[in-house]
């Protein structure tokens, strides 16, 4: 595998990445990140250049020192031939298999792959799937391979409605005092390390929440470092009352301003926020979301 660390070429990895949209949106939104200022010191991997047929994006070297951190040792991966993929990952260089990590990608074909190159190594493996939900914008750059959110039609767009603030309440950024709270409510959190890189992703990312009356955030949406959003959360008492509704569609027009490009998933079993997305302009894509949780064999389960 090649180390791609030229911003020239970085910039023609990601308009090319483009074009096989949805399947390349996890590594797609890597490159975003790394090309504006690489606030998680990730690098980027392909098989050959200029033309690839597979782009692994890692954090760098001096970011994995925890073989417990699964939030920090996360690998995202697409290839234009899946069915490829377990000679390159059996390459030790690639991945660090003594290390719980997450492998993330939004092609099932991976997984074969990537479970024979687990058990060459004596790692196991846990699959999890997830709904990819997507905007009619983000699809329309596979169409005209342009990159440039700006560039993106004004179509399939939630009502401004929603922006009305109601007294008492107020759209903010979301402050990173605040990271507690949130690891507090998100399921896959509630520990030590989920609290460092939720702290790292409301420092470095776009988090946005909605104030309630004593001044603290109500409802709360982050983002990760491939431009997925996630960690949307509303505190009980003031669900259904539209405040994640509102805190979504002012998200959303930021995220366009700025030229971020943005999707999210939501568990094929959760009924609710899949209707809910659906009125704020998503829609199911063509592939699925994919997490592979991997562990060496000497280490405890997630």
């Amino acid at each position: 595998m090649i180390l791609l660390n030229n911003s020239h070429k970085l910039l023609a990895l990601y308009k090319s990445l483009a074009r096989s949209i949805p399947e390349s949106l996890k590594v797609y939104g890597s490159v975003y990140h790394i090309n504006h200022g690489n606030p998680f010191n990730m690098e980027v991997l392909v098989d050959s250049w200029p033309e690839y047929q597979m782009v692994i994006i890692r954090p760098q070297k001096q970011e994995m020192t925890d073989d417990m951190d699964s939030y920090t040792n996360v690998y995202h991966m697409f290839s234009k031939e899946p069915q490829k993929s377990q000679e390159v990952l059996e390459n030790c260089e690639i991945i660090n298999w003594k290390q719980r990590l997450q492998i993330q990608g939004l092609q099932e074909s991976l997984g074969e792959g990537i479970r024979a190159a687990a058990l060459s190594k004596s790692v196991k493996v846990e699959h999890s799937t997830a709904v990819l939900l997507v905007t009619e914008d983000i699809l329309k750059l596979n169409a005209s391979s342009k990159s440039k959110f700006g560039s993106w039609a004004e179509t399939g767009h939630p009502d401004d409605d929603f922006e009305s603030e109601t007294p008492n309440f107020k759209y903010a950024q979301l402050a990173v005092s605040y990271s507690g709270l949130v690891n507090d409510n998100w399921k896959r959190g509630q520990n030590e390390r989920s609290l460092r890189f939720i702290k790292r992703c409301i420092e470095d990312l776009p988090a946005a929440c909605m104030l309630g009356p004593e001044g603290v955030p109500v409802s709360w949406v982050t983002m990760d470092p491939s431009c997925e959003v996630g960690m949307a959360y509303s505190m009980e008492k003031y669900r259904r009352a539209g405040n994640m509704a509102r805190v979504m569609v002012r998200y959303m027009k930021y995220l366009r301003q700025k030229n971020i490009p943005f999707y999210l998933s939501v568990r094929e079993e959760n009924e609710y926020s899949r209707r809910f997305v659906g009125q704020l302009g998503f829609f199911e894509a063509s592939c699925e979301w994919h997490q592979w949780i991997c562990y060496p064999q000497n280490l405890v389960p997630f």
